[in-house]
């Protein structure tokens, strides 16, 4: 088994491009959480998982976010929830925003 401890500082961002970045915090076969940092303007394009639910927890910053056609703005405290098949997207609004992304199952593409 792995370390059961995710230690922020020691686990290297991998680059996305785009100005965006991620970090896997945890993961089992049924649950994932992965962190998510956005350079001002960067853009989540909109998309739908075709088994995948999420729910995204902003940590700082702002986004701009639309999920099943509806719009909101999330801010720090604030998250969205996208079940499968659902199209969803963001947009920063400041440099070094960041989302804490679930999905269920787990995203066997980000290992």
């Amino acid at each position: 088994m792995s370390s059961p401890y995710f230690l922020n500082d020691d686990v290297p961002w991998t680059e996305l491009g785009d100005g965006i970045r991620r970090k896997v915090v945890a993961h089992t076969p049924q649950l994932m959480s992965v962190l998510v940092e956005f350079d001002a303007g960067a853009i989540g394009t909109p998309h739908a998982h075709d088994v995948h639910d999420q729910i995204a927890f902003c940590v700082k910053g702002s986004f701009e976010c639309e999920v099943g056609g509806v719009k909101a703005v999330l801010r720090a405290g604030q998250a969205f929830s996208a079940p499968h098949g659902v199209m969803h997207g963001v947009k920063a609004l400041e440099a070094g925003s960041q989302l804490l992304d679930q999905f269920s199952p787990r995203r066997d593409d980000y290992l």
